[in-house]
């Protein structure tokens, strides 16, 4: 085993060229408004979703509880 291993760790500098190189060509192919339009398409029906399950799930009042709502919690 005279043959060093091929794994730098964290500080991967090929993979990082690697990606630097992908990333400038992908920008400079003029492709990047059309990419980050599509990924956002679905995102504001699935945020309005999760914001209503999370609501749907809020315990906001609870009228066994007799609290007075104007003082601050602590």
């Amino acid at each position: 085993m005279t043959e060093k291993p091929n794994v730098q760790g964290e500080g991967d500098r090929e993979s990082a060229k690697r990606y630097n190189k992908d990333t400038q060509e992908f920008v400079e192919s003029g492709k990047v408004d059309e990419a980050a339009r599509k990924a956002g398409e679905g995102d504001k029906e699935e945020m309005e979703r999760a914001e209503k399950a999370g609501k749907d799930r809020a315990k906001e009042f609870d009228p066994s509880v007799d609290r007075d709502y104007s003082k601050p919690t602590k």
